[in-house]
């Protein structure tokens, strides 16, 4: 099969066997990915597929396998858990780490880890720049334009009206 070949047969198959995989797992989502996955591992072997009988037979057998692979490890991880007394329990998030969250958005990639590794990993300027690879130049650029950026996204909205009065 051809690579064109075999982006049509995607393109024709993809959303009938999500569905069958839909059918037998009760999981869109869990569906979605494992057919996925079956089509990445059916690229690496496109050239065997057209001499197979039925291509969507084998992706569809795949992504089953893959779906039992994956139903398998989680049940280990929950049983797992309960034995040794289950996952912590995490509440909802406060308010203000909310805002922080939601602030934190706006900057860029870049500038959010580091701002994160600083402020919430508490590592210094020299060890962001290890596990990052960038300069401690660009590092503390970073913080600087991050504190700046949230500074001005993160004021408390009574403060500012308190000023205007």
């Amino acid at each position: 099969m051809t690579a064109e070949e075999f982006e049509e047969f995607y393109a024709h198959a993809v959303g009938r066997l999500t569905g069958q995989l839909y059918v037998m797992l009760g999981d869109a989502q869990e569906a979605q990915d494992v057919v996925q996955e079956a089509f990445v591992k059916a690229w690496s072997r496109r050239g065997r597929l057209d001499r197979e009988a039925a291509p969507e037979a084998w992706i569809r057998t795949v992504a089953w396998r893959l779906a039992i692979r994956r139903s398998k490890k989680l049940r280990r991880s929950e049983l797992a858990w309960q034995r040794y007394g289950g996952a912590p329990h995490m509440g909802a998030p406060d308010p203000g780490t909310v805002a922080l969250v939601e602030a934190l958005k706006e900057l860029s990639a870049q500038q959010r880890r580091v701002v994160a590794l600083h402020y919430i990993c508490d590592l210094s300027v020299e060890q962001i720049a290890g596990e990052t690879g960038l300069a401690t130049g660009t590092v503390k650029t970073h913080l600087s334009r991050g504190r700046t950026a949230l500074a001005a996204r993160m004021q408390d909205p009574r403060a500012q009206e308190a000023h205007r009065d």
